[in-house]
């Protein structure tokens, strides 16, 4: 275990093992999920669900501003001083502490907070998109909180975050935000070709919004029980024939046939004489070998 402390302390590019962390990884993912339920129940639907992830910001993650009746407000994970900050524009706070306790609890204060701020609103409270879910008000298994990994997570992210942007600045056409899903814990950008899919029958909700573009996306996420190691991703949807023999960059990168997708590790990345140019060549080279297998309009290819 490690203990929160000055930045200075952790490297630009640290390990983030996932095995060491992993017990914060899923008592955080969950905390983050009631947060994202709360931004889904009080926004409009947008295509590819451009309404539901989270967005980084100089300490954390943020909702983004959203509406309760007459009132705007937004709920910030400071991941610096580990606590959840309900801001509503009137100028009134309610805020939550991000330590060592069940979600249960967790969940529980949030929504007194936002009751004490006269904003009552009603989620869902079944975790989305993970294993054996536990509603959010029984939760007493994910309990543990280490500040100095989730600071550590964040600083990371933070990192990719601005990288992500710098190659979503190379494509012309339509782009989403770089976006943390708190569903399945990644931070990712999708980038469109313009052309409509109709998604698999009987997919569900999910899929039914999320798939209905065509589209080549790259992300990060810190690892899970199936990939034990945090990792870049890559893929192109519909999944066009051929993908997994293109030639992609840097060379650790691979092709994953148990996930369809294109993986990195973050520790070649981290490794790596230049992160940074890893990391866009990795996106770069990967989004190539979709859009050439998918015919994209090489109009919307051309750089800035």
């Amino acid at each position: 275990m490690i203990s929160a402390g000055p930045i200075t302390q952790v490297g630009e590019w640290p390990e983030l093992p996932y095995d060491a962390w992993a017990p914060t990884l899923d008592t955080l993912h969950m905390k983050l999920q009631v947060i994202g339920k709360i931004r889904l129940a009080l926004t409009r639907r947008e295509p590819q669900w451009a309404n539901v992830p989270l967005y980084l910001t100089a300490r954390g993650l943020s909702t983004s501003p959203m509406w309760s009746g007459l009132t705007g407000f937004a709920i910030d994970v400071d991941l610096v001083e580990h606590e959840v900050v309900i801001a509503l524009n009137d100028g009134r706070l309610e805020r939550v502490a991000l330590r060592a306790r069940p979600v249960a609890e967790f969940y529980r204060e949030l929504m007194e907070g936002l009751h004490r701020l006269d904003i009552d609103v009603p989620i869902t409270t079944m975790p989305s998109e993970v294993a054996d879910p536990i509603p959010f008000p029984e939760d007493t298994v994910h309990r543990s909180y280490d500040p100095g990994w989730a600071n550590r997570f964040w600083r990371l992210l933070a990192r990719v975050d601005l990288i992500f942007k710098e190659h979503r600045g190379r494509f012309l056409g339509r782009s989403s935000a770089v976006s943390f899903w708190w569903g399945t814990f990644d931070l990712a950008l999708a980038r469109y070709s313009g052309r409509p899919v109709t998604p698999p029958a009987g997919a569900g909700i999910i899929r039914q919004v999320g798939g209905d573009a065509e589209q080549i996306c790259v992300g990060f996420w810190p690892g899970n029980a199936q990939l034990r190691v945090p990792a870049f991703f890559a893929y192109a949807y519909p999944t066009p024939s051929g993908i997994e023999r293109a030639p992609v960059r840097p060379a650790a990168a691979r092709w994953n046939p148990d996930l369809g997708e294109f993986i990195l590790p973050y520790d070649d990345v981290r490794r790596s004489h230049d992160p940074r140019q890893a990391i866009l060549d990795f996106a770069e080279s990967t989004f190539q070998a979709g859009a050439d297998r998918q015919q994209w309009d090489a109009a919307l290819l051309k750089p800035y």
